[in-house]
């Protein structure tokens, strides 16, 4: 067995495992690294297929480092959103795509982490229920428990809809046209009347500190920075951000804050998310 050319075959899945757990490119890499030192070290014995281990050893890192970091987010100034990466990749599915969103990041936060990395492995890197158990060591019937009981809550909370890339970016052109404009009639035409703002500035840069619920509120903030910092709404360009088209905007060379929607079956925006953390703003490709 090559060990060198297999970790390379599945590090992409390793790190997409460990990045939808942590949110952080650093932690994921943190995790991806440790798994490649602990398949370095294993006895042949203890591998019955190189992606079974190396998926389980990464799964158990993350929930690890999860636990850590749920500890240090306890005391996070406002709310606290996955840190955007940039996503060019044409071939991506839809709906790979949408589950590396910054809506499904944010998700996700809200199962417990048993719940998220059996979900994540099971719905969005196949793996079996069998791999799933043991990897939390747990039975395969509690296995299935934990998904089932995932997927419910994630479609309770909010439906998934994979909205093709084309519309996603014609939306968000009209929507940072209108910002642009204060075409405050225009906008009130792509935002939902029950939508959601999430800002993630990490008391380090302006953003909101709790959500902002409602069209007319989020209209109302929206044109009030246009007012407010022109430069900075204005400046910038259009990305693929976490598998979606996204907005950085730009002060000068320095990036200020990362913007994305989310939309519905319809089209309409039901949740934006904008982050201004500069310590989340490197946006390292993927």
């Amino acid at each position: 067995m090559d060990r060198a050319n297999e970790f390379a075959a599945n590090r992409p899945a390793l790190f997409g495992l460990a990045y939808r757990m942590l949110g952080m490119r650093a932690d994921a890499e943190d995790v991806v690294q440790e798994a490649f030192l602990r398949w370095q070290q294993a006895k042949p014995e203890e591998i019955r297929s190189p992606r079974s281990y190396l998926m389980t050893v990464a799964a158990r890192l993350s929930l690890d480092a999860l636990k850590a970091a749920h500890r240090k987010r306890e005391t996070y100034f406002g709310e606290w959103l996955a840190e955007p990466v940039v996503t060019e990749t044409p071939d991506q599915t839809l709906e790979k795509a949408e589950s590396l969103s910054l809506a499904f990041l944010y998700l996700l936060e809200t199962l417990s982490p048993a719940e998220r990395v059996a979900f994540l492995m099971r719905e969005i890197f196949d793996e079996s229920y069998e791999e799933v158990a043991l990897m939390l060591e747990t039975s395969e019937g509690n296995s299935r428990q934990l998904v089932a009981r995932a997927r419910k809550h994630l479609q309770q909370r909010q439906p998934r809809f994979a909205v093709d890339r084309p519309r996603h970016e014609a939306v968000l052109h009209r929507f940072l046209t209108a910002c642009s404009s204060g075409d405050t009639a225009a906008l009130f035409t792509l935002i939902k009347e029950d939508a959601i703002l999430h800002g993630d500035g990490g008391g380090k840069a302006p953003a909101v500190v709790n959500p902002i619920y409602g069209a007319d509120k989020i209209v109302r903030l929206m044109l009030g920075l246009v007012r407010k910092q022109p430069a900075e709404l204005q400046g910038g360009y259009m990305t693929a951000i976490n598998g979606q088209p996204g907005f950085v905007f730009t002060l000068g060379d320095q990036v200020a804050s990362v913007l994305t929607l989310d939309l519905d079956e319809d089209g309409l925006i039901q949740a934006i998310y904008v982050v201004a953390n500069p310590e989340k703003l490197r946006l390292t490709v993927i």
